[in-house]
């Protein structure tokens, strides 16, 4: 049976105070399977007060650390000029998604991990899609999800590792965002990916082996990004700044 994902899209709010206190609204996601095509519920995620303190306080500690080499103009320069979203990739671990929510709180746009998107659409975890349908069926489904978010212009996409090794995502990101390469250490690597038991790729065998390998076979297509940092064994933060750099530089 093949997995096929889709999505409703959200309607636009009117209410002016919600929308000042809001994020955009996420629709949840729908997983049909093949020959079945009815919609089920739209359902929408308002994110409370204390979600909204979270990330104040996120935008106001990244910006302290980018300020060291970035001033406020510049970012302010890159909010106005950057039209695109901004995706990130990378192997397992290099910390898309923490450098990914940070850097989307500085720039003032919402964050969106691809990963999570996919799951909501599936209604299982990554590691169930993979165990049920295999990898191909998995990265059909990551690539249509990330169109998607390419389509709406989200601001900042975490992607996951493998995504970018495929023709048509990478073609896509490359044409329609700003790909940014977060490189890391294996060492580092190992140790940040043994944190969660929830990596398909790493259950089956030894994970520093691995994680070389991919980073050898897939080296050739994160290297066609416009934007490369390394992510370091320090703050994510620095990361950000990293990054922030390189969006200034990048034309």
């Amino acid at each position: 049976m093949k997995l096929l994902f889709t999505a409703i899209k959200p309607c636009k709010e009117k209410n002016a105070e919600n929308q000042q206190h809001t994020k955009r609204h996420d629709p949840t996601l729908i997983c049909f399977l093949q020959g079945d095509i009815t919609p089920g519920i739209i359902r929408f995620k308002i994110q409370s007060h204390i979600a909204w303190r979270s990330t104040l306080t996120i935008a106001m500690a990244a910006m302290t650390q980018s300020a060291q080499s970035m001033t406020s103009s510049k970012i302010n320069a890159l909010r106005a000029r950057i039209d695109r979203p901004i995706a990130l990739v990378g192997l397992m671990g290099v910390g898309k998604s923490s450098v990914g929510r940070r850097l989307a709180a500085v720039l003032d746009r919402d964050f969106v991990d691809a990963d999570e998107e996919i799951e909501k659409a599936a209604q299982r975890t990554v590691s169930e899609i993979f165990e049920e349908f295999g990898e191909a069926s998995f990265r059909d489904g990551e690539r249509r999800v990330i169109a998607r978010l390419i389509e709406e212009k989200r601001g900042v996409i975490a992607t996951g590792g493998g995504a970018f090794v495929d023709d048509e995502t990478r073609s896509l990101i490359l044409d329609q965002a700003i790909a940014v390469w977060i490189d890391c250490s294996i060492e580092t690597l190992v140790e940040r990916t043994s944190r969660r038991d929830t990596r398909p790729l790493l259950k089956t065998g030894d994970p520093h082996e691995i994680l070389s390998r991919l980073a050898s076979e897939r080296e050739p297509f994160y290297s066609q990004s416009p934007i490369r940092v390394e992510s370091k064994d320090g703050p994510h933060e620095d990361t950000v700044t990293s990054i922030l750099e390189g969006l200034d530089q990048w034309q």
